[in-house]
Parts: structure tokens; sequence; C-alpha cells
């Protein structure tokens, strides 16, 4: 049988059915992590060009004055242009990807969603272009990030999505009459890519030092003057704050509800832990006035953070989504106890 033959849910066993995985779905999902990974580097080195101040370090794309590899070498040149390499690299993975998808997949919404990370990358490679091009515009430069950061969650559900276990975890019971989780999550997961996004055009204004203090704005809770860079520094860390408390809500809620099923409790307290770094990667930024290893790894947190709650979510979506399928499938089949009581009448009769 051809080693990409498709795959469909059921080729996969149950929980508790003895059997193994079929090989292919196994080396699609450590090819489909192994992308998620690289994507989360990239992540890594394109903050590591704006904390350097790289971006222009290679004036021309895509190209370097009409050469691969650069004639010259300098720290900024080695950044941007290993920025670059690591892209090259992750749009070859996404393009395997996504052909490997549509020949072993049997799912059409994953065949879609590897199609549309696929495109997302084409998307972010010509605004990354477009960034250098006009030497770092604003708006390109932060759609640049946003697209990034998005291009980046669906590398990561991809991941989700070709896992065995994706189809095989047992769906999840709620307590009758308290709120699902998937709201919550979802609402989670939007609130802290905005916050992300916000963040991009900080760094982007160079706005990062506008209040140089922390966690007070010039000593105060609110800062005593205001411009643009101090409005969009205060921005950001009003939005930390409502990140902070959304996620505590949902991380509680997890807990609350499902704190014995591992496959949502293990990303809940990831996310938690993600949490704390990120804030004290914040915090460390502003104090370290900007020195980069703190403000590239503030950036690579964030997508972390941003990952770890969309798994949440897509997670919670997924088994509560089976949990309600089934209920009603068993209601369906349960027999209506009028016709029952026709059932033993007629018996009597």
């Amino acid at each position: 049988m051809n080693a990409f033959s498709k795959t469909t849910r059921s080729d996969f066993k149950a929980p508790g059915e003895v059997g193994r995985v079929p090989a292919a779905p196994v080396a699609l999902h450590r090819f489909a992590i192994l992308a998620a990974a690289a994507t989360l580097v990239l992540v890594f080195a394109g903050g590591l060009v704006t904390s350097t101040g790289s971006a222009m370090a290679v004036p021309s794309w895509p190209l370097d004055a009409g050469r691969l590899i650069p004639r010259a070498w300098g720290a900024g040149v080695l950044f941007e242009w290993g920025h670059r390499a690591i892209a090259g690299t992750v749009s070859i993975f996404t393009l395997v990807l996504a052909l490997w998808v549509w020949m072993a997949e049997g799912r059409a919404w994953v065949k879609y969603t590897a199609l549309a990370a696929f495109g997302l990358v084409t998307v972010q490679a010509v605004l990354g272009g477009i960034t250098v091009l006009l030497d770092l515009p604003l708006g390109a430069a932060v759609a640049h990030a946003m697209v990034g950061q998005a291009f980046f969650c669906l590398m990561v559900a991809m991941a989700m999505f070709t896992s065995p276990r994706w189809e095989t975890t047992a769906p999840v019971a709620r307590t009758p009459g308290r709120a699902a989780l998937t709201p919550l999550a979802a609402a989670a997961t939007v609130i802290i890519y905005v916050q992300i996004v916000v963040g991009a055009v900080l760094r982007h204004m160079h706005a990062g030092l506008a209040i140089p203090d922390f966690p007070l704005a010039f000593g105060r809770l609110v800062p005593p003057m205001w411009s643009v860079p101090i409005a969009v520094n205060f921005a950001h860390r009003c939005g930390a704050v409502v990140v902070t408390a959304i996620v505590l809500w949902t991380v509680a809620r997890t807990l609350r509800l499902y704190g014995a099923a591992l496959a949502l409790r293990r990303p809940a307290l990831g996310l938690l832990v993600l949490l704390a770094v990120q804030i004290g990667l914040g915090a460390a930024t502003v104090l370290s006035r900007r020195a980069v290893i703190p403000t590239t790894a503030h950036v690579a947190v964030g997508a972390a953070v941003l990952a770890a709650c969309l798994v949440l979510a897509l997670r919670a979506c997924h088994l509560e989504g089976a949990s309600r399928a089934a209920g009603a499938s068993a209601r369906t089949r349960a027999p209506a106890p009028r016709l029952d009581a026709v059932a033993r009448h007629e018996v009597g009769a």
C-alpha cells in the first residue's frame, strides 16, 4: 500500500482498543510538529531583527544586491539574512506539509487548513519584501507581524489536527448548568492576539521605553503626560492586565470543569506558566532598557502564550462538541416513553 494512502477516522483506534496507529499519520504528525517548531524559531528570529535594529541591514529583496549570499557580513546582516533563510526553510516545510496532507488526509477541512497555511506564509513573505523595499513603513511592518502570528497559529493547529490522538481522545463530560469552556478560551485567544498586535505597534514605533519605569508609569498608575508613543505603551500595559485576568479565569474554569482531563489540564497549566514567564520578560525588557535577549524572548514567549491558549480552545471545542454529539445520539436512540407505554399495553392486551 502507498505510504501516503488516505487515512480516515475509521483507521484510528478508539481509546482502549488494541492496535497500532498507521505509520503515515504518525510521520505526518511529526513533520507538522517540526514545521510548527521551525515557525516559532522564525518568530524569534524576526524579533531578533527588530530588537537589534537590523531590518535594513540587507536593503534589497529577495536577494542582496543580486546575490543569494551577502558579500559583506556584519552582525546586522547576519540577523537579517538569517531571518530570511529561516523564513525560506519554513516556507518549504509548509509547502511539503500541504502536499503531504492533500495526499494522505481524508478530512477535507484539514486539507483546506493546510492550504490556508501555505497561502498565509506566501502573504507573509510578500509583506516582508514590501517592508524592506518601502523602508519599514509602520503599517507594513505591523501587518507582517500580525500575519506571522496568525500563520504560527495555523501551524500549531495543523500539528494538533494531524495527531492520531485528535480523533481518539474521549469526549469530556460537563456538569449540567455550568458554562462551557470553549467560548471563554476562544475569547482569551482573541484578546491575546490583539495584545500581540499592540505589542507589534509598540516595537515598530520604537516606543518600548516611552514609559521608562515599571510597574508604574513615571512613578504613577496613570502617566502624567501623553504622546502617541506613551499612549501605545500604556495601552500595551493595560492589555497585559486584561490578558492576565482572562487567562486566570480560563485556567480556573478549565481546572474546575475538567481537572481530571489531561488533554485540557496540560495546556491550561502550560498557559499559566508561560504567562508568568511573559510577565517577567516584559518587566525585564523595561528594566534592562530593552536588552536584546529579554526583548526578543518577550516576542517569542508571547507567541507561545497565544499558541497554548489556541490549543486549549481547539481541544475544548473538539471535546465538548463530541460530548454534546454523543449525548444527542444517545437521546435519539432512546425509545420515547409514550411509545414504551403503548407497547406494554399492546403486549398486555
